[in-house]
């Protein structure tokens, strides 16, 4: 463990939508998370998913000595690495980050198949956010309705495709900064995804708010 850190935990994700995120549940989200105040960077790579995947390592090597923990996320889908399977490329990158001087110190969040799927809980705040509040007929049976989310799944089959189908239905604008509302404000207990299950679980580890690790 690096004592000296100045950074609690230093992030690589592949796009400003991953920034917002993971900046709004580190900070005003925290307490519903569960863990202590902490310092934190964000890094964007401008080579976006497959800039994390193949080059991480390279771009979080001068942060070893500054930062206690790393985390590395990027989506499977858009990788230019679908043919492996998820578990492969996470261990892929895990051991050679490992490899690079981060050890045990660091991990990586592959969302499958895309950072969309946090989106779609049943929370009524994804309506208000995306602009489908008082609509008829409401969101999710829209999407039914399209046949784009079989009654029998817990999400649509493609997760950011509908997301920016629905947004397009509204005439609304996608931006990062809708990512960071629904991080804000959708309710946490709600998100069944296995990515974000893992992450909560995983910042928890790190930084429990009953001691310093």
């Amino acid at each position: 463990m690096n004592q000296g850190a100045c950074l609690d935990l230093v992030i690589l994700v592949p796009g400003k939508d991953e920034r917002e995120t993971f900046d709004a549940l580190l900070s005003s989200r925290r307490e519903s998370i569960g863990i202590r105040k902490i310092n934190y960077e964000i890094l964007v790579h401008p080579r976006r998913d497959p800039g994390c995947f193949h080059e991480a390592h390279d771009v979080l090597q001068p942060y070893i000595a500054l930062a206690r923990y790393a985390l590395v996320v990027f989506d499977h889908e858009g990788s230019g690495r679908e043919e492996d399977s998820p578990q492969d490329l996470t261990e892929n990158l895990r051991k050679r980050l490992a490899a690079s001087g981060w050890e045990d110190r660091v991990e990586v969040l592959l969302l499958e198949p895309e950072l969309e799927n946090w989106v779609w809980s049943d929370s009524p705040h994804v309506d208000e956010v995306t602009g489908w509040q008082g609509q008829n007929p409401p969101l999710r049976e829209w999407i039914r309705g399209k046949g784009w989310w079989p009654s029998t799944a817990a999400k649509p089959e493609r997760p950011k495709e509908v997301f920016e189908e629905a947004l397009r239905q509204v005439k609304m604008r996608r931006s990062s900064a809708i990512y960071r509302q629904l991080a804000e404000r959708v309710s946490l207990e709600r998100c069944s995804d296995g990515g974000f299950l893992y992450f909560k679980a995983l910042m928890q580890h790190w930084f429990s708010r009953e001691g310093s690790e």
